[in-house]
C-alpha cells in the first residue's frame, strides 16, 4: 500500500487530536474513527489502517516490558519502574515477564528501545567475537 502525504497528514492530525492532557483517549479514538467512517473521504480505509499502525507505535513507545531471568525483587522492580518512568513518563505501563533462557541479568524494551544486559547476550556477543 502506498501512502500519500494526504493520507499520512490525516493519519498524524488524527493522532494528535486523539489525546487527552498527553494521554491517549479511547472516547476521542473512537469518535475520531466514527466521524471519518460517516464522512468516508476518499481511500478512508487507507487512512484508517495508517491511524491504526500509528496508535499501535504509540500504544508501544508508552509500554516497558521487562524481562529477567528469575523473578526479580519487589525493591528492584519498584527501581527499574521509576528510571523507566522518569525517562518516558508518568503514563508508562510495565509488564514483567520471567525467562530462565536469559540465564541471568535484565532485558528491557519500551517501544523500539531496548537495554540488553542478559548473561545469553553477553555470551553470544562473545561468541561472534570468537
Amino acid at each position: 500500500m502506498k501512502i500519500n502525504k494526504e493520507i499520512r497528514k490525516l493519519g498524524r492530525e488524527m493522532l494528535r487530536a486523539s489525546f487527552t492532557d498527553g494521554q491517549l483517549d479511547p472516547g476521542k479514538i473512537a469518535s475520531l474513527v466514527q466521524s471519518l467512517i460517516t464522512r468516508r473521504p476518499r481511500r478512508f480505509t487507507d487512512v484508517l489502517q495508517y491511524y491504526k499502525r500509528l496508535l499501535r507505535l504509540e500504544i508501544e513507545k508508552r509500554h516497558a516490558r521487562i524481562e529477567s531471568a528469575t523473578q526479580l525483587d519487589p525493591e528492584a522492580a519498584v527501581d527499574i519502574v521509576a528510571r523507566l518512568k522518569r525517562k518516558y513518563g508518568g503514563d508508562l505501563t510495565t509488564e514483567f515477564a520471567v525467562d530462565p533462557t536469559l540465564l541471568g541479568g535484565v532485558r528491557v524494551r519500551v517501544g523500539s528501545d531496548v537495554w540488553d544486559g542478559t548473561l545469553r547476550n553477553r555470551l553470544e556477543r562473545l561468541q561472534q567475537q570468537l
